[in-house]
C-alpha cells in the first residue's frame, strides 16, 4: 500500500505568495484561496525516538518519520524565496512503495496564482527519451523487432547516405548527429523531417564521441513508427503507460487533464499550459521522441518502481530482465557513462547526488524535471517543477542534486547505534555502562558498537561487557569463558552462567543491549536479553535496547505458540510463535509486560525500517552474529532448516552453505527432492546434494540430501516448508530419521501428532491457528514500527 506524508510543516513564502503542502491525492480546487498558514492539525510535542517501557501504541512513528524528511522541505524552501521555481513535486520510493510525496508552493504564478497539488500535470520535456522513446525501443528489442546493433538505415533507408551508425549509439547520443537543427527544419511533415535528417553534416563520426541529440531521439522515433506500424504517441501510451497503469501520462493531453497542468513559458501571448514547450516538438505537433510527454508525480512513481522491479509492476512486465539490464547498464562515453536513453555518471549528470549508487541512472528536462532510479538502494527520487514559469529564467539542477541527497539520508535505515551515534549518546549521558553485545552489532559506518561506546568517554562510561553465545567475536561455538577487551572486563553470558553477576555489575548504573537477532523463538538472544532484563529491573538498572532489523521481515507471524508449560530453560524462554516477527525493542517491551518487570526500560528505535522489510532491503551491511550464520541466504533459511537442527540430520553445520542443506548418510537426496518439488511449496526448489561436514552432526561421514534454494522470497514459507521437509523424511525414512527429536524445538504436541499421521500441511497448520491469531493481536500493541 502506498503510504504518503499527509501533513508538511509550513517551509516559508516567496514574496506574497505561500509554500504550500498538500496531502498526497487530494484534490485542490482552483478558485482556493490563499491562506494565512498550513494546516498541520494541533500543535504536537517535539517527537521521540526513544520508546516507553509500557505496551502503548508509539504515536510517535509518524512524527519520527516527517523528522526524517523535513530536511528537503528547507532545500525546497530555499529554491522558492530565490525564485528558482515557483513551486514543485518531490517524491521518494522503493520498487513496492513511495515512502515520501508532497506537493510545495505553486503550479503557476500568472495569470492568477495557482497552489501545486500531486495532480499537477508536469510537461516532462527531455524525460521523454527514457520514459518513452527509449523505453518502447527496448520493449521493441525484447520482442526481436529490433537489434540494437544494427544500422538505423536498415529501419529508415533515407538515412543510408549517412555514416552507418547504429539503435545503440543513437540511445547512447554517440551517432555523430547534431544536437538540434534549424526551427524551419521541424514541422508535421515527417517525411520532410527525415529528409532533412538524412541529409544533415554529422558533427562526429559514429561512435567518436558523446554528442546530446534531440534529432537522434526523433530518428527512434521514427524506427518505432516503422518496426510496429503504430505512432510514438499510440505505442508507448498501448506498450508503456497503459500497463503500468499511468493514466495521466501521454502527448497531447486532454482538455480535462490541462486543467490540472502547470504552465510554463509564453507563446503568441499566452502562456503554455498542456501545450509542449519544446519549439521543435511544438513544430512536430507536440509529438516528438525528445520531448512532448505530460506526466504526473503518481504516474512517474509507477514507472520508477516498475524500472526498480526490473521492468514489471503489478505482474504487468514490459520486457525480460536480460532486456532490463541491456537498458540501464552503464557504457563509456567520451562525456562519461550513459545508459541506453539515460544518463549514469556523465558530464551532464549535474543534478545527480553523489550518494547514489554506481548502478544509479536517471534523466532530466529542460522544464525542470527530473527523475533518478538507484536499484542498489532500492530507491527513486523524482522532482518535477516548471521552473521556466513565468519567465524562463528558474534553475533547479543544484536543488534536485541536494534532495537525492538528502532522500539517499532518510530512506537509509539508522539502527538504535546510528540514532544514539548522531545526538553524541546525549540520553545516556553520565551513565556507567554495562554493554551486552558483541562483534557483530555494529555502526553504519563498520564501527563496533563496542568501540562506539569507548570513543564516545567522558559523555558516557563503559565499565563492562557481557557476550551472548558465540562469544565476543560471534565465531566460537560451546560455553565460552570471561576475557577483557580493551582494559574492560568481558563476563560471558553462555558459560559457567547465563545472567550478570553483582560483582560484574558493581558500579555499573545503565545495560545497554544491542545485539542482531534473526526473528527464531529458538535464536538465543533474545534469552539472554530476557535475563538481563530481569536482573536489571532486580537492581533497577536502567535498560535500554539498541533497536535493529528483525532480518527476516516483521510482517509475517508463522507457527505455534509456546506454550506456557513449556516456558523453560534457556532456549524456550518465552510464549512466542516459531517466527515472531518483531524486533529486540520490541520483544523487550513484550516481554517487560508478560513478565509484569519493574523496569526503567527504553528503546532507542531505528530509523527508516518498514515491518515488511527483510535485512537485504534496509541498505546495511550484514555481520553474521554467530558463526553458522554468514549469508543472508542462511539467514532466509534458518526458520525451517533450523526446526529440524535438534533431528539426526546434518544442517550444513561444518560446510560451506550452513542452514542451506538437509542431508545424512542414510538419506536418499533424490527421492526427496523429486518428493518436495512434487509438493510445489511456494517459494522454494529442492536439488539433490552430497557433502562430508567437516564438523557437528555427521562429522567427517559421507552424505545425501537436498539443498534449498528459495526463488521467490515474497511467498516463500519457512515453517511451511520444514513441516513439508518433515513429511518427507518421514516417509522416506521412518527408521532412520528421529522425528521426535525435532518436538525440541517446535514444542508442540498437536502439530507432531498431525505429522506422524501424514496430515497435509494445512491440516499441521490448522492445529496452531487460534493460538496465533491469538498472539498475532496482543503482539500489536507493542510493536513500534510500520
Amino acid at each position: 500500500m502506498i503510504r504518503r506524508v499527509l501533513h508538511g510543516a509550513l517551509v516559508g513564502t516567496l514574496g506574497a505568495s505561500l509554500l504550500f503542502c498538500h496531502a498526497a491525492r487530494r484534490e485542490v480546487p482552483a478558485a482556493t484561496p490563499p491562506v494565512a498558514a498550513l494546516d498541520a492539525g494541533p500543535p504536537r510535542e517535539a517527537p521521540s525516538d526513544v520508546a516507553p517501557a509500557d505496551g502503548g501504541s508509539s504515536a510517535a512513528t509518524v512524527d519520527d518519520d516527517a523528522l526524517r524528511w523535513a530536511p528537503i522541505d528547507a532545500v525546497v524552501r530555499a529554491a522558492i524565496d530565490g525564485a528558482k521555481m515557483p513551486g514543485c513535486m518531490v517524491v521518494v520510493g522503493r520498487h513496492d512503495d513511495v515512502l515520501f510525496e508532497r506537493a510545495y508552493g505553486s503550479r503557476a504564478l500568472l495569470p492568477e496564482r495557482a497552489p501545486m497539488t500531486p495532480e499537477t500535470l508536469f510537461d516532462l520535456a527531455s524525460l521523454t527519451k527514457p520514459i518513452a522513446t527509449a523505453t518502447s525501443i527496448m520493449i521493441l528489442v525484447d520482442r526481436g523487432k529490433v537489434d540494437l546493433d544494427a544500422r538505423a538505415s536498415s529501419y529508415v533507408p533515407e538515412l543510408a547516405r549517412l555514416p552507418a551508425f547504429t539503435v545503440r549509439q543513437l540511445l547512447l547520443r554517440t551517432s555523430g548527429l547534431p544536437a538540434a537543427t534549424p526551427l524551419s527544419d521541424w514541422s508535421t511533415d515527417r517525411a520532410e523531417v527525415i529528409r532533412r535528417i538524412a541529409a544533415l553534416t554529422p558533427k562526429a563520426a559514429p561512435g567518436e564521441r558523446f554528442n546530446y541529440s534531440d534529432v537522434g531521439f526523433v530518428v527512434l522515433q521514427e524506427i518505432v513508427q516503422r518496426v510496429s506500424g503504430r505512432e510514438l504517441a499510440a505505442f508507448a501510451s498501448e506498450e508503456v503507460f497503459a500497463p503500468l497503469g499511468m493514466k495521466d501520462t501521454g502527448f497531447l493531453p486532454a482538455p480535462e487533464l490541462r486543467l490540472r497542468a502547470a504552465p510554463t513559458e509564453q507563446r503568441d501571448g499566452g502562456f503554455m499550459v498542456g501545450e509542449v514547450h519544446d519549439p521543435r516538438a511544438f513544430a512536430l505537433g507536440g509529438v516528438g521522441g525528445h520531448a512532448g510527454v505530460f506526466s504526473t508525480a503518481h504516474d512517474l512513481a509507477r514507472f520508477a518502481r516498475a524500472m526498480l522491479d526490473k521492468g514489471e509492476l503489478d505482474h504487468r512486465r514490459l520486457f525480460a530482465t536480460k532486456t532490463f539490464e541491456r537498458f540501464v547498464a552503464r557504457h563509456d562515453t567520451s562525456k562519461g557513462g550513459r545508459a541506453l536513453g539515460w544518463d549514469v555518471d556523465s558530464t551532464f549528470a549535474s543534478h545527480r547526488s553523489g550518494l547514489l549508487s554506481p548502478k544509479a541512472f536517471g534523466h532530466g528536462g529542460y522544464t525542470g524535471t527530473a527523475m533518478w532510479i538507484d536499484p542498489e538502494r532500492d530507491l527513486f527520487v523524482i522532482f518535477l517543477s516548471n521552473r521556466v514559469h513565468p519567465d524562463g529564467k528558474g534553475a533547479v539542477n543544484p536543488v534536485v542534486a541536494e534532495i537525492a541527497t538528502l532522500a539517499v539520508n532518510a530512506a537509509e535505515v539508522k539502527t538504535g547505534i546510528d540514532v544514539l551515534r548522531a545526538e553524541s549518546f546525549e540520553r545516556l549521558r553520565g551513565a556507567r555502562i554495562g554493554l551486552v553485545t558483541n562483534a557483530s552489532a555494529k555502526a553504519k559506518d563498520g564501527t563496533s558498537t563496542i568501540d562506539a561506546f569507548r570513543a564516545a568517554a567522558p559523555a558516557v562510561t563503559l565499565g563492562a561487557i557481557f557476550t551472548p553465545e558465540h562469544g565476543l567475536g560471534g565465531d566460537r561455538e560451546g560455553k565460552i569463558g570471561d576475557s577483557t577487551y580493551e582494559g574492560v572486563p568481558v563476563s560471558s553470558l553462555y558459560g559457567e552462567r547465563f545472567t550478570p553477576t553483582s560483582e560484574s555489575l558493581s558500579g555499573i548504573d545503565t545495560i545497554v543491549f544491542d545485539l542482531q537477532d534473526v526473528g527464531m523463538r529458538f535464536y538465543t538472544y533474545a534469552s539472554t536479553m530476557k535475563r538481563a532484563m530481569k536482573v536489571a529491573a532486580e537492581r533497577n538498572l536502567r535498560f535500554v535496547v539498541l533497536d535493529r532489523p528483525n532480518p527476516i521481515g516483521g510482517v509475517d507471524v508463522q507457527g505455534p505458540l509456546l506454550a506456557a508449560a513449556d516456558v523453560k530453560g534457556f532456549v524456550n524462554h518465552h510464549a512466542l510463535p516459531l517466527r515472531h516477527g518483531m524486533t529486540m525493542g520490541e520483544l523487550a517491551r513484550l516481554f517487560a509486560a508478560d513478565d509484569a518487570l519493574e523496569l526503567r526500560l527504553d528503546v532507542v528505535k531505528m530509523v527508516g525500517w518498514r515491518r515488511k522489510e527483510t535485512f537485504d532491503r534496509t541498505g546495511l551491511a550484514w555481520s553474521a552474529p554467530s558463526p553458522n550464520l554468514r549469508s543472508l541466504r542462511s539467514v532466509a533459511l534458518y526458520p525451517a532448516i533450523g526446526l529440524l537442527e535438534s533431528t539426526n540430520v546434518s544442517v550444513g553445520r561444518g560446510t560451506d552453505t550452513p542452514f542451506e542443506i538437509v542431508a545424512a548418510p542414510w538419506m536418499d537426496g533424490v527421492a526427496a527432492a523429486r518428493r518436495l518439488n512434487a509438493s510445489a511449496i511456494a517459494g522454494v526448489v529442492f536439488e539433490p546434494v552430497t557433502v562430508t561436514p567437516r564438523s557437528s552432526v555427521h562429522a567427517n561421514k559421507r552424505c545425501r540430501g537436498v539443498r534449498i534454494k528459495v526463488n521467490d522470497a515474497t511467498h516463500f514459507e519457512p515453517i511451511r516448508t520444514a513441516i513439508a521437509i518433515a513429511g518427507v523424511l518421514r516417509e522416506l525414512h521412518p527408521a532412520e530419521w528421529d522425528f521426535d527429536g525435532m518436538d525440541r524445538m517446535l514444542r508442540h504436541g498437536p502439530a507432531m501428532s498431525a505429522i506422524r499421521a501424514g496430515k497435509g500441511l494445512a491440516d499441521v497448520e490448522a492445529t496452531w491457528a487460534f493460538e496465533l491469531a491469538t498472539f498475532k493481536e496482543r503482539r500489536e500493541r507493542f510493536l513500534l514500527y510500520k
